[in-house]
């Protein structure tokens, strides 16, 4: 598995290096995110680890550029900057996880292979199914025990989209982006009236969409795929 680093603290940047490759990924290291762009069509990763302070092109900056052109790949923040509104602003441009500095190189290695654990899940198969909801993303079929249920398509979306990952959190922003799409002219109610609408249609399965105040929302049902 091939892991793009951008951190631009010399000492820290070779620490992570030198661990990824001890559990054998192999890794691209740079300072900054400039040359960042420059390495991904020829050097494509599995998985980004993004510092938010950079020289020249900023972390959330590249992350703007980078999820344009690919919604796939994770990417985990890994920074000094650790308030509540520097994880949300970055869950919303499109990070999977937040580190925040100083961390433990164990859990970072354990963040790395669950988020492409749950990549591969991703990739192996048409049909996800999570706590009794089933979702034949082929077939365009959903399933609650077993019965049928007719959601309109952005239901659909939402609930594939929250079967895909499991445990993430997705800001209403996010959502508009992801679902609705880029430069939408919708605002977050839009998101929330569909989400009470899926909610009610799950039944009792809805409890697992979880709400996060001024956040948003996870599908949480604490059981692996």
């Amino acid at each position: 598995m091939q892991i793009l680093l951008i951190e631009d603290e010399p000492g820290l940047r070779e620490v992570i290096e030198y661990s990824l490759a001890r559990e054998g990924f192999q890794v691209t290291a740079l300072d900054n995110a400039n040359d960042a762009l420059m390495v991904l069509e020829d050097c494509p990763p599995d998985l980004v680890l993004l510092d938010l302070m950079l020289p020249g092109l900023q972390g959330l900056q590249f992350l703007d550029i980078f999820r344009q052109h690919d919604q796939r790949t994770p990417v985990i923040i890994i920074s000094a900057k650790n308030t509540e509104e520097d994880v949300i602003r970055a869950l919303e441009r499109g990070a999977d996880d937040y580190l925040p500095k100083p961390f433990s190189l164990k859990l970072l290695v354990m963040k790395i292979r669950v988020a492409l654990r749950r990549l591969n899940d991703q990739a192996s198969s048409n049909v996800l199914s999570r706590g009794g909801v089933s979702i034949d993303l082929e077939a365009h079929r959903v399933l609650n025990d077993g019965v049928e249920l007719q959601l309109t398509q952005k239901e659909f979306d939402l609930l594939a989209l929250f079967l895909r990952r499991p445990q993430k959190v997705f800001t209403r922003n996010q959502l508009l982006n992801m679902i609705w799409g880029y430069g939408s002219d919708l605002n977050s109610r839009t998101v929330d009236v569909h989400m009470a609408m899926l909610r009610k249609k799950l039944s009792d399965k809805g409890n697992y969409i979880k709400t996060l105040p001024k956040i948003g929302y996870l599908w949480e049902t604490g059981e692996k795929k």
